[in-house]
């Protein structure tokens, strides 16, 4: 049992969109303690994404209880400035912006951080400055900080995507598919990069996607998800064949186990 408080303590947790009756989410209970790294994975629409805007306090409109660094969420409105930084999200789609550098996308990471009316009119202080390189140097596009995005690769984009994220410092790292459009090459070198860092800066990793052979080399437990509900979670060495049958059906677990 870890010794760690929980990053994530969700219970009776239920949540259907506006005008839908089936529940997009109904999870019983989830606690992911401080320092884990944990893959989500499911088929798609089993509702990987909208449990994790849930974590990263983005959802309203659910019941439960839902706790994130010792902090309660509400369900009727978004956490503060301040704290959203404490978790940090990697986009699927990478939401860059194309015209502007590494360094000009990795920046929009400090929003949470920085000086609110300082950042307003574009300035940032040296602890900043610093975070961004740091975050860019991690990632290693160091060589690449002034090159505009739109002139990377999709690897080299998707690790500009990581960069912002770390360059909020946050506790909670959630990766949401991050690595479905890469090739089998690049999505290893992505994922790796997102165990190291985490582990490096001892934040708290979560990773969903829908390949978990893939994810699964990356990740020390998984949580299966169907129909908005948790099927299994355990160690990822306890993930059976079985398990990913009920998940994705045969023909798919075959591939992926």
């Amino acid at each position: 049992m870890s010794e760690h408080a929980p990053d994530v303590l969700l219970s009776g947790i239920r949540f259907a969109y506006p005008g839908k009756v089936m529940d997009v989410l109904d999870i019983a209970a989830l606690t992911i303690t401080s320092g884990e790294h944990v893959g989500l994975i499911g088929a798609s629409g089993a509702g990987k994404t909208t449990l994790l805007t849930l974590i990263d306090g983005r959802l309203t409109g659910w019941s439960g209880r839902a706790e994130v660094l010792g902090r309660a969420l509400s369900p009727s409105q978004r956490p503060p400035r301040q704290w959203e930084a404490d978790v940090g999200f990697v986009f699927q789609d990478m939401a860059l912006i194309d015209r502007l550098t590494v360094a000009e996308n990795v920046r929009f990471g400090r929003l949470g951080r920085a000086h609110r009316l300082l950042s307003l009119v574009g300035r940032f202080d040296e602890r900043d400055t610093q975070a961004v390189r740091r975050a860019i140097a991690d990632v290693g596009l160091a060589d690449l900080a002034y090159r505009r995005v739109d002139q990377l690769s999709g690897g080299q984009r998707q690790r500009v995507g990581v960069a912002r994220c770390l360059a909020q410092e946050p506790r909670i790292l959630i990766a949401d598919e991050p690595v479905s459009n890469l090739d089998p090459a690049s999505a290893e070198q992505v994922l790796g990069l997102l165990k190291s860092t985490a582990k490096g800066r001892d934040a708290t990793l979560i990773i969903s996607s829908h390949q978990p052979k893939l994810v699964a080399g990356f990740v020390d437990r998984i949580v299966g998800l169907k129909d908005g509900s948790i099927v299994f979670d355990r160690p990822t060495d306890k993930v059976e064949r079985d398990d990913l049958v009920n998940l994705y059906g045969w023909h798919v677990a075959q591939q992926a186990a």
